[in-house]
């Protein structure tokens, strides 16, 4: 190391707070690279007597410096709290795990007992929960109160690993007479999905300590809200409940209903972005009106919900004196249906604690047209969870075959089930995409894409690629079919003499909301697909360099839209820098 580094990160440790037996090298910016970087940290947890928090937060910690910090962890038994977010920036995802598990083997050496674990905002995939998994299943995991996962892109495989090594710590725990007592869950932004909450739901079912989850933007539609929902019913201690932006729509938020009637602690219900949608609304409405007297907020904003619903949950808290905020906005009520729930409200003496109703959506006209569209998008859903069913239970009957399922086996697999799957065309596949009706497509989806796209027209190419990417999994099989497709698409129009690429790129940067535009365009309501397919796109013959410095520009800018996916934002900004 450099002499003016050494310097630099002596002033930096100057700056190491100390107390409350706690280490924090919060927010230094350090770049413990190599053994000889991380000497100087070292030396203060070396020389900390009685550690009991230890705070890395906003560094960078690579494979051969987290080998010596965990070498000077291993004398500290009395360690309680790993504040540990954060602290990977720049890395690759490879580098990650070996890392952690080095510092998890330390704990479980030092025989610590932690009672809190905050790993997040670290990028680490699927993979990173392989490199705490054995941490978590271990003694020094027996006491852990609080667990914080944010922002990790976890997906579906990482959310799976996490829930078994939860159980495995709870019966090992259990089995030592002090059954592993979990308080606090964080896991927002990791795209769990259905499967991945599922998983976690029946973890959450066996541990039955809970008194937060935080769960908010993954992704999860109502079969893995409704799995949540019987979980929390036994966990009778809940006080916080946040899953804002997923989708729960009626069925979801009628379970979660029923499950809020037998919670009697819960202080804030975060609901917010879910698309409970009307009759949800009036079925948690009734929730809180029989019960949940110690409600201090209520957050059912964005979730489509009309005049009538909107004045059912005002009415329903009149007796809950300690409700502090009561938020709506964003809802279809209209400038008669706010002034409706004003009134009521005041009436409660309780005008003080609603919300900003300044994006109300306005009045709905067409309110039996839109209630036929919704019962037919559920029944589209059902039709989707009865194919993916279908195709388990198909390939449990292939006697363990482990082998990645393509679009062409997917296909192939077929002509054995007993009932056929509908055909699906270009135009439905684009009409109403999803992973399921790709794969349907068959072997040549990519080519039929791309044969039925006008490649002249810049918007036209934008929607496709948009309805592609929106599909995208981190599952093999889907995966790969996106990127062939994306591929096919692509390669066909920048190839195109009349395909104007500026063109391109500005009315992709507008759809993803990154840029304003003088039209009212709706911005796609998730860019994890579009960044994850860019990220693949931009590393390919066919993209045109000159189109990188651009996104990388755009990407790079601060922006709500992007915070929710800032695995994939990573992930695309790391490929550009790499070009």
């Amino acid at each position: 190391m450099a002499s003016e580094d050494i310097t630099k990160l002596a002033e930096s440790l100057a700056k190491t707070k100390v107390g409350g037996r706690q280490l924090s090298f919060k927010g230094q910016s350090l770049k413990l690279n190599t053994a000889e970087d991380a000497e100087e940290v070292i030396k203060q947890i070396e020389e900390f007597d009685g550690l009991e928090a230890l705070r890395l937060e906003g560094n960078t910690v690579g494979v051969e410096a987290a080998k010596v910090i965990a070498k000077a962890l291993e004398k500290k038994s009395e360690l309680k709290r790993c504040h540990w977010s954060d602290m990977f920036t720049g890395r690759l995802r490879s580098e990650i795990p070996p890392a952690l598990i080095s510092l998890g083997d330390a704990l479980i050496t030092a025989g610590a007992q932690l009672v809190e674990l905050d790993l997040s905002d670290n990028a680490f995939g699927p993979d990173g929960v392989r490199g705490f998994e054995a941490l978590l299943k271990s003694p020094a995991c027996y006491t852990l109160q609080e667990l914080k996962l944010n922002n990790c892109g976890m997906g579906i495989g990482g959310g799976k690993i996490l829930a078994a090594a939860l159980k495995e710590c709870h019966r090992k725990s259990s089995a030592q007479g002090k059954p592993l007592a979990l308080k606090i869950f964080v896991a927002g932004r990791n795209r769990l999905e259905n499967d991945g909450a599922t998983a976690l739901a029946e973890a959450f079912g066996i541990i039955g300590t809970l008194e937060e989850v935080h769960m908010p933007q993954n992704g999860i539609n109502h079969p893995g809200i409704t799995a949540l929902a019987q979980a929390f019913a036994i966990n009778p201690l809940l006080k916080v409940i946040n899953l804002n932006d997923n989708t729960f729509t009626e069925k979801g938020a009628v379970a979660m209903a029923e499950t809020l009637k037998a919670l009697r602690q819960i202080e804030v219900i975060n609901f917010g972005d879910c698309l409970v949608r009307s009759k949800g609304a009036v079925a948690i409405a009734e929730a809180v009106k029989e019960g949940l007297h110690k409600l201090k907020e209520l957050n059912l904003s964005f979730c489509e919900i009309k005049r009538d619903a909107a004045l059912t949950v005002a009415e329903a808290i009149e007796d809950k004196s300690e409700l502090e905020k009561l938020d709506l906005n964003g809802n279809c009520l209209g400038e008669e249906g706010c002034e409706q729930l004003q009134e009521i409200l005041e009436g409660f003496n309780m005008a003080a604690i609603l919300g900003s109703l300044s994006d109300d959506e306005g009045e709905e006209e067409e309110e039996e047209e839109e209630e036929e569209e919704e019962e037919e998008e559920e029944e589209e859903e059902d039709e989707e969870e009865e194919e993916e069913q279908q195709q388990q239970q198909s390939k449990e009957r292939g006697q363990g075959e482990k082998e990645s399922m393509t679009p062409k086996k997917i296909l192939d697999s077929q002509d054995s089930t007993p009932v056929p799957s509908p055909p699906v065309d270009v135009a439905t596949f684009l009409a109403f995409p999803s992973p399921e009706k790709l794969l349907r497509l068959g072997p040549k989806c990519s080519v039929l894409i791309a044969q039925q796209t006008d490649a002249s027209d810049v918007e036209k190419v934008v929607t496709a690629l948009l309805r592609i990417s929106s599909v995208f999994k981190d599952e093999a099989p889907v995966k790969t079919a996106v990127h062939e497709t994306t591929d096919a698409l692509m390669k066909k129009a920048f190839s195109s003499a009349t395909f104007n690429s500026d063109a391109f790129i500005t009315s992709l940067l507008i759809h993803m909301g990154l840029l304003k535009s003088e039209e009212k365009i709706k911005a796609v309501p998730s860019l994890y697909g579009i960044l994850m397919t860019l990220n693949h796109m931009v590393q390919q013959d066919y993209f045109p360099k000159s189109l990188a410095p651009v996104l990388s520009a755009f990407v790079t800018k601060p922006n709500r839209a992007l915070d929710s996916c800032s695995f994939a934002r990573h992930m695309l900004l790391q490929t550009l820098h790499q070009l």
